[in-house]
């Protein structure tokens, strides 16, 4: 079974001092060029609220910065952005008690949403008794060899985790919204929980090819089916028609023989889910069978996510005096460390 630990009691709080992000630059900058590229520390705000202080200040429109991707307002996140190299003398005269720009450089391009290698993490966990640090190490240690699901997390969901409705009810023609912002934020949730719907039932599959292969044929699975699944050793079980990628980032290509699934056990390529949608990759054979289920007419574009990802863990300390647990790790761009410590407290519970 799949991170079906029973729960860890610690206590985790989203705040600057339990939990830090650093964005990893996609590239090193050139020292040269028109853009001012600016590494900015904040804290309490959103990326687009930070972004609006910094314009508010220093007279730099919002359509001149650039980003590489969105930051939540809790804890403490560290992001880059660029501005024209022209108000460096503006940049340097600007303060904000929740905001610090730490560095500068230069490059001859501006930042753009995507222009992101992944992130790394600082996670402090609080309340954590001995038994539970060995736990956590057990869970970490399994983490490291096998990955995680890439769910999308409970923030792509709003306040109430239910902004889905709306964009479902909007693709519906049940809903209309004016802002074409916000209509396609809404879409783009109903996409995510699909995805998220479609990697849930992924693995109860794969929970349920730990069975016998006498169980399996008298639950009605096919031998050849049974006979490709039962030779990996990874145990998210990929199927033949699955949609696989280079990791973390390449080409799509589809499954076609077992020892393909050994590339996956070394981390060499992933599987990715479908995010419903016009001129997306589809998978095929029995992969199919499962994804048109959650695959559906969306008048918006479509794109493949990697369906397993696999964070590295670079540090983990455990402070008995303080009852703290540390990890330090990185996960790929678009990736949330939430759902990782979730699966740290609660494993994975299906729905």
């Amino acid at each position: 079974m799949i991170y079906s630990h029973a729960p860890i009691n610690f206590h985790f709080n989203k705040n600057s001092e339990n939990f830090v992000v650093e964005e990893i630059p996609l590239y090193p900058f050139a020292h040269t060029g028109e853009w001012l590229m600016l590494k900015v520390r904040k804290k309490g705000l959103t990326t687009d609220e930070m972004l609006k202080r910094i314009s508010s200040a220093t007279g730099i429109k919002l359509k001149e910065m650039g980003y590489a991707g969105l930051k939540d307002k809790e804890g403490m996140t560290i992001q880059w952005i660029s501005v024209p190299r022209k108000y460096r003398d503006e940049i340097n005269k600007f303060q904000d008690k929740q905001i610090k720009i730490v560095e500068q450089d230069l490059h001859r391009n501006k930042l753009k949403i995507g222009h992101l290698k992944g992130n790394k993490f600082f996670v402090r966990l609080k309340k954590v008794l001995p038994v539970d640090a060995k736990k956590l190490d057990n869970v970490l240690k399994e983490i490291k060899k096998y990955g995680i699901p890439n769910f999308f997390g409970y923030q792509r969901f709003g306040k109430f985790g239910n902004n889905w409705e709306e964009g479902k009810a909007i693709i519906e023609g049940d809903k209309f919204v004016k802002n074409r912002k916000l209509e396609k934020f809404l879409i783009s949730a109903y996409q995510s929980k699909l995805f998220n719907d479609w990697l849930n039932e992924r693995i109860k599959l794969s929970n349920i090819f730990d069975l016998s292969e006498k169980e399996l044929q008298f639950a009605g699975y096919d031998k050849e089916l049974i006979k490709f699944v039962k030779a990996q050793k990874h145990p998210f079980k990929l199927l033949p028609g699955d949609v696989m990628s280079h990791y973390p980032v390449g080409k799509f290509f589809y499954l076609e023989n077992v020892e393909d699934t050994e590339r996956f056990l070394n981390k060499d390529i992933t599987v990715t889910g479908l995010l419903p949608g016009k001129k997306a990759l589809r998978a095929k054979d029995k992969a199919r069978e499962i994804e048109e289920k959650y695959d559906e007419l969306i008048p918006a574009k479509g794109d493949r996510r990697a369906a397993w990802i696999f964070p590295e863990i670079l540090e983990k300390n455990y402070l008995k005096d303080y009852a703290q647990y540390e990890i330090v790790f990185t996960l790929p761009k678009g990736s949330y460390a939430t759902v990782l410590i979730d699966i740290l407290k609660n494993g994975i519970k299906l729905s």
